[in-house]
């Protein structure tokens, strides 16, 4: 049986290639790239995880500090 390869998607507030892309992977696990590098390594986070991640930006959590 042949393995599907991911549908990779970049935000739609990316720039060309200047962005991460995401992509649902088995198991409800989450996949990352670099959209420039799409031979890349790729990082591969968990749900529980993800849920986290997505929570935290949603929250503030990794803006950067204002000078």
């Amino acid at each position: 049986m042949q393995r599907e390869e991911p549908a990779w998607r970049t935000s739609s507030y990316s720039a060309e290639d200047n962005c991460v892309a995401v992509a649902d992977l088995p198991e409800g696990c989450v996949g990352v790239r670099d959209s420039k590098n799409q031979d890349g390594p790729v990082l591969v986070f968990t749900p529980e995880e993800w849920d986290a991640f997505i929570a935290g930006a949603k929250a503030g959590e990794f803006d950067r500090a204002r000078q």
